[in-house]
């Protein structure tokens, strides 16, 4: 631990220092960084999904830069320093886990995630909704996960996963049943919204399962592009039979 925090308190000093020596250090506001820290998390993003840990490693240190630039900048301004930060965040921890510092009893984690938005509703301006806590402008398969687990934290859910299968295939003849081209739209919205929520009954993660299927899908998109190339032939000028064959070979192979 002393060696880490040795390191942490380097990394620190380097932090300070390109503020005030480099122009473009100098230059950065929370604004100007925004877009890059959302492009840092969606990296270590890809990197979780990969397992690829050196990759995991590189962009959590990239991710530990920003909070800490942040919390320079912060504190050049008055409002708040690194200290502030981890003291907060500690004091939360200690306080949202009554069942490791406290006298409460819960047996499983539901029921510290329950027990988790009971008292994250208690803390701080009160809000109006328990939604209230799920950003606007999170991507729609993370939000809608993220609202069902709010709802759930407060009982608003189904006992078991049967119930959410069931409201799958309800929302999936009502979708078939439609022919309004908005009325199908919105119909295919409760269809995933469903779906969403059957997996995270089911202890699925749907954007984890999309993103490996998106990666799978990737990988042998480009198998069939490498034979194409390999053929000299235009992937336009491939028969989709020929396509089949090679994606059927990158099953094998990935």
């Amino acid at each position: 631990m002393t060696e880490t925090l040795k390191s942490l308190e380097r990394l620190i000093e380097v932090v300070h220092e390109l503020r005030i020596k480099c122009p473009w250090d100098k230059e950065q506001t929370f604004d100007s960084l925004r877009h890059l820290t959302i492009e840092e998390t969606y990296e270590l993003a890809e990197a979780l999904v990969k397992k690829d840990f050196d990759e995991i490693r590189t962009e959590l240190g990239d991710l530990l830069l920003h909070i800490i630039f942040y919390a320079r900048i912060a504190e050049e301004q008055n409002k708040f320093d690194l200290k502030a930060i981890t003291e907060s965040l500690t004091d939360k921890l200690i306080r949202r886990h009554p069942h490791i510092y406290g006298e409460t009893q819960l047996d499983n984690a539901a029921d510290v995630l329950k027990n988790w938005e009971k008292i994250k509703q208690t803390e701080g301006k009160k809000k109006k909704s328990v939604l209230a806590g799920v950003p606007d402008g999170l991507p729609s398969l993370v939000k809608a996960f993220r609202m069902q687990e709010k709802a759930a934290g407060v009982g608003f859910d189904w006992e078991d996963n049967s119930g959410a299968w069931e409201k799958l295939k309800e929302e999936i003849s009502e979708f078939e049943a439609e022919s309004d081209m908005e009325k199908r739209t919105a119909e295919m919205g409760d269809v995933f919204f469903a779906l969403i929520n059957y997996c995270r009954l089911s202890g699925i993660n749907p954007d984890e399962a999309l993103s490996l299927t998106n990666l799978k899908f990737k990988h042998r998109f480009q198998y069939i592009e490498q034979k194409a190339e390999e053929k000299n032939t235009p992937l336009s000028d491939m028969s989709l039979y020929e396509m089949e064959a090679f994606w059927n070979e990158a099953k094998k192979i990935q």
